[in-house]
């Protein structure tokens, strides 16, 4: 095969070839008016699920910190755990985009430390992309110039919860508005491939997304982004806390889980689980031979009756 007569995704179920999403094909959807739509993942069996589905983007988000890991906020999540996670996301994702988001404290210092880390989620993870908080112009370069696309992202950064004094919606005022308009295209003249843009009102969002050649992802930013993220437990009520005012609920995989696993423990507690015919037996002679009476079980359970 020729070096540069690369492979596509894969074939799907059904025989069909599968097309890989990349940040160049993000671009070409928002030219087409084509609404990307994105989700979180940490694991294999999510991602599989999410790219069996469709979706075009899937982000390693350090959102795990506290839906997977239980912290109570993302600054505590670090890069080995990322990189972990990534890693698992990445064998079962064939056609969507893998994003890894960079932890707090991973890029913050020196442009060389960030790019640093950045490279590992590439190299050591598979990440196709990296995630980074924030007008970090400087940073968003020197990764362009290294070939590591990025997706940017600007509002609510939920790494700087400690600055903003919680999760409050961000640029409310004409001068916000304005300084977040500067730095999306900021980023965008310094390489980024998308932005992702959180707890904004609407009407800045669209402003945004109409002035930007890149794409927009919106996540609390209103309909008018070109495509929509949310953290895949949310989604599915897996957070044990209240929603935030954008999440929409499309299942409820809590009160499923919740339900099938009170079936089982009643099912182990009145011996119901597992059945004869969910179990192995030897053959006829070996019983025999060790003269096991067919009928042992059904003393046992006599007795438990009893």
């Amino acid at each position: 095969m020729s070096l540069t007569n690369f492979p596509e995704g894969g074939v799907s179920a059904a025989g069909t070839p599968i097309t890989r999403v990349t940040m160049p094909a993000l671009a070409e959807m928002k030219r087409q008016g084509k609404p990307i739509s994105a989700l979180t993942a940490y694991d294999y069996s999510t991602s599989r699920l999410l790219d069996e589905a469709g979706i075009d983007l899937v982000l390693v988000g350090d959102s795990l910190a506290m839906v997977v890991l239980g912290h109570e906020n993302t600054l505590a999540v670090t890069v080995d755990e990322m990189l972990h996670h990534t890693r698992a996301v990445r064998r079962a994702v064939r056609r969507a985009l893998v994003v890894a988001d960079m932890p707090f404290g991973s890029y913050h210092g020196a442009v060389s430390e960030g790019l640093a880390n950045a490279v590992r989620f590439v190299k050591e993870a598979g990440a196709e992309a990296v995630k980074i908080e924030g007008p970090r112009i400087e940073l968003v370069r020197a990764l362009t110039e290294a070939e590591i696309p990025v997706v940017g992202h600007l509002g609510l950064t939920p790494q700087s919860v400690h600055r903003m004094g919680g999760y409050r919606v961000q640029a409310r005022t004409a001068a916000g508005v304005e300084q977040l308009k500067a730095d999306a295209h900021a980023l965008a003249l310094a390489g980024a491939g998308a932005v992702v843009l959180e707890g904004i009102p609407r009407e800045a969002a669209a402003a945004i997304t109409a002035e930007l050649a890149i794409p927009t992802i919106g996540i609390g930013a209103g309909p008018d982004c070109d495509g929509q993220i949310l953290v895949f437990h949310d989604l599915l009520n897996l957070t044990f806390t209240p929603p935030a005012k954008f999440v929409r609920r499309y299942g409820d995989a809590a009160a499923l889980i919740r339900s099938a696993v009170e079936h089982y423990r009643e099912d182990v507690e009145h011996h119901a689980f597992p059945s004869d015919q969910e179990s192995y037996h030897l053959p006829e002679a070996v019983r025999r031979a060790l003269d096991l009476k067919q009928d042992a079980t059904q003393k046992l359970h006599a007795l438990r009756k009893a």
